[in-house]
């Protein structure tokens, strides 16, 4: 089966794709529209069906269930050579008996290209990824950055429609891997290709994606732009996998509009309610601790606390304040170096109603 033309370039469609090893489904029924052009990232812990999901799509993993539809064409049976999709890999899979030019050319020999169009090719993505001196070297002569970026040419020498990348900086220090981010973001908005991404890192996850999925037991819990997850998570889950929350479990009391008050222990709290929720569930309250102010608010949520541990985390400073028995809040403070509270500090905590979430699970 062949690829069919089509006038879209790197649209992807899952349509209840599902995968299972034994009794176990890793992937369940999982569906979702990529838009040609779009850095899409899945997101979650290992074991949550995301890798199994992108080797689905590279054709290195069968469809058990579902179809793979690109550009309008079922790609579900073609084998992966023939889906004509860069990839990735997070152990680079760089040929140690070839050197860097040879190994970008690869591709394109087997494409059966011309010589010139060859050096023509994989002169361009050389320069891309700035290695066009490095040509004449082998893998045991680059560090693991040279080697990530010998990877990615030799994923986009032929231009590919859609590149997978699977954890490709997995291996990296935190400073490269930051830097291989941004190149990699330009290189994907030059090209305009379409990027599918797989990574645990959410921080990477933000700086890169236009949309990410986040999954867990092999489904997704949530699609959403980076500052749509972040900020509105569909639940507690997505809420917690994403950075640090304060996620208060309660009973709702009251909801007046879309707002809700929530009792959680003996306090009496506000917060936005997307979804109709009956008085009497139980729910949880979300507030990121960066939306905590250690001040109290006279138009939002206000407590009384003292402060029970204090961490210094570089460019903030993190506080856990008792504001009941056995009720927390986490508080994140930007390093003035001026903060004079301590452990058992007495500390008020305000946060605006705005910036707190009813969760229903």
């Amino acid at each position: 089966m062949g690829l069919k033309s089509s006038p879209y370039r790197g649209a992807i469609a899952l349509r209840g794709i599902g995968k299972r090893y034994g009794e176990d489904r890793v992937v369940d029924g999982l569906s979702l529209a990529i838009s040609p052009g779009e850095f899409f990232t899945f997101l979650g812990p290992s074991g949550s069906g995301k890798t199994t999901t992108l080797m689905m799509i590279a054709g290195f993993a069968s469809v058990d269930e579902g179809a793979i539809d690109v550009d309008g064409a079922d790609l579900s049976a073609v084998p992966p050579q023939q889906r004509g999709f860069g990839m990735v890999f997070q152990n680079y899979a760089i040929f140690p008996h070839l050197n860097v030019f040879e190994n970008v050319a690869f591709p394109l020999r087997a494409r059966r290209q011309s010589e010139a169009k060859i050096r023509e090719r994989v002169a361009w993505a050389l320069e891309l990824v700035q290695l066009g001196a490095f040509a004449g070297r082998y893998a045991r002569q680059l560090s693991g950055g040279q080697q990530q970026r010998v990877a990615i040419a030799r994923a986009i020498v032929f231009e590919p429609r859609i590149v997978l990348m699977d954890e490709p900086l997995g291996a990296l220090d935190k400073n490269l891997r930051y830097d291989m981010q941004v190149e990699i973001k330009e290189i994907q908005r030059r090209l305009g290709m379409t990027v599918l991404y797989v990574t645990h890192d959410q921080e990477e996850a933000m700086n890169l994606s236009d949309r990410v999925a986040i999954m867990n037991r092999g489904r997704v819990e949530q699609v959403g732009s980076p500052s749509e997850v972040y900020e509105r998570p569909a639940n507690a889950f997505v809420g917690r996998f994403l950075g640090e929350a304060n996620i208060l479990e309660g009973v709702l009391e009251r909801l007046d509009g879309d707002v809700a008050t929530l009792r959680v222990g003996g306090l009496a709290l506000r917060a936005v309610a997307r979804e109709q929720v009956e008085t009497g569930s139980r729910v949880s309250l979300f507030v990121r601790p960066e939306r905590v102010r250690a001040r109290s608010d006279a138009d939002g949520n206000r407590l009384d606390g003292h402060v029970r541990r204090v961490s210094f985390l570089g460019n903030i400073v993190r506080y856990q304040v008792e504001v009941a028995p056995a009720t927390h809040v986490v508080v994140d403070v930007q390093n003035s170096g001026r903060s004079s509270l301590t452990v058992d500090s007495p500390v008020s905590l305000g946060w605006s109603v705005e910036d707190s979430l009813v969760l229903t699970r």
